[in-house]
C-alpha cells in the first residue's frame, strides 16, 4: 500500500490555507552551515558546535528557503561509514553533521579542539521543539516503531511543547520503501509544506534516507536523531544525566536492549577506538615532522 492509503498521519486543520513561508527578520544574522569550523574524526566533517548555534543554522535554512539535512552522529554512525560508501556520503554531504556522543567531544579535544558537550539528538529535538513551538515552524514526524509509537510520540510533543505544529507523520514498515511508496510519500510530506522533518528510523538508515531523499522534498530542515522517537514517545527512558555526563549511557541503554545494543557496542566500539588510535598517530607525526 501506499504510505498515504496506509499509515501516514494527516494532522492538518480541514481547509488549512496555503503556506507560505515569510521569516520575520532575526536579531542577529543567521549563521550557514560553512561558517562553523568542522573537524575530520576517522573521515567524516563534525561540527564543532553546540545546540544554540546548530539550531541558528536550522533556522536559517527555514528563513532563507534553502534545503539541507543534519545529522546527530554518534560512534556508531562514524564507524559504519568506514566501511559503507552510502552511509560516508551522507554523512560528508550533510549540512551539519554533529557529535551526538560524548566519545566523538573526547576525540576531538583529544586532537586540540576545545569543545565543551555534545549535541544529543533527543535534546536537540526537545531544544528545538520549543523553537518551533515560538516560531510557528511546521513540523513533519518520519519514523517510531508503529502507528501506535508515533501517535505518542506527537501527543508527547504538544504537551511538552504548547502550540507546537505537528502537519504529518508516517511509521513505515520495517523494510525499504518502494519507489512508488516514495514517490507518494514524498508528495504526501509536500503537500504538508513542512519546515522540519524529523528522521528516526534508525542508522544508518535515517541519514542514507535523508541523502536520498533530499531532491525530492521541499522541506528546509531535516534531522536524523535516531532514538529520540522512542524515548520522547516514553517507550524508552532516557539514562540519568550524571551518567550521559560521563559517557556512560551506552551502560543504561545496553541494560534496556540488551539483545539488540550489546552486539552492537562490542563490535563498534572497539573498531572506532583503534581507527582513531590510528588517526591520531598519523597527526602526530605529522605534527613532528
Amino acid at each position: 500500500m501506499r504510505p498515504s492509503e496506509r499509515q501516514t498521519l494527516d494532522y492538518s486543520p480541514a481547509g488549512r490555507r496555503e503556506h507560505a513561508r515569510e521569516p520575520l527578520p532575526p536579531l542577529h544574522p543567521l549563521p550557514h552551515a560553512g561558517q562553523i569550523p568542522t573537524r575530520d574524526l576517522l573521515g567524516v566533517p563534525v561540527a564543532m558546535t553546540d545546540y544554540s548555534e546548530t539550531m541558528d543554522v536550522m533556522d536559517g535554512l527555514i528563513a532563507r528557503d534553502e534545503r539541507g539535512w543534519v545529522c546527530a552522529v554518534a560512534v556508531h554512525a562514524v564507524t559504519v561509514a568506514q566501511k559503507d560508501p552510502e552511509m560516508r556520503r551522507a554523512l560528508i554531504d550533510a549540512t551539519l553533521t554533529v557529535p551526538d556522543g560524548m566519545p566523538l567531544v573526547w576525540a576531538a579535544n583529544i586532537l586540540g579542539e576545545e569543545l565543551e558537550n555534545r549535541v544529543y539528538g533527543p535534546e536537540l529535538m526537545a531544544r528545538y521543539s520549543d523553537r518551533c513551538a515560538e516560531s510557528g515552524h511546521r513540523v513533519w514526524l518520519y519514523g517510531g516503531r508503529d502507528q501506535g509509537s508515533l501517535v505518542q510520540l506527537a501527543l508527547s510533543l504538544r504537551r511538552k511543547h504548547p502550540g507546537i505544529k505537528i502537519v504529518g507523520g508516517y511509521s513505515p514498515p520495517f523494510r525499504d520503501l518502494t519507489e512508488e511508496e516514495e514517490t507518494a510519500l514524498a508528495a504526501q510530506i509536500n503537500a504538508h509544506k513542512p519546515d522540519v522533518l524529523w528522521v528516526g528510523i534508525g542508522v544508518p538508515k535515517q541519514e542514507k534516507w535523508m541523502a536520498r531523499m533530499r531532491e525530492r522534498l521541499d522541506v528546509p530542515v531535516m534531522c536524523a536523531v535516531g532514538a529520540a522517537f522512542d524515548f520522547h514517545a516514553g517507550r524508552i527512558s532516557q539514562a540519568p544525566n550524571w551518567m550521559q555526563e560521563r559517557g556512560l549511557e551506552w551502560t543504561y541503554r545496553i541494560a534496556q536492549e540488551p539483545r539488540r545494543l550489546l552486539p552492537r557496542y562490542l563490535y563498534y566500539n572497539p573498531r572506532f577506538l583503534a581507527a582513531f588510535s590510528r588517526q591520531l598517530v598519523r597527526e602526530r607525526k605529522t605534527l613532528s615532522a
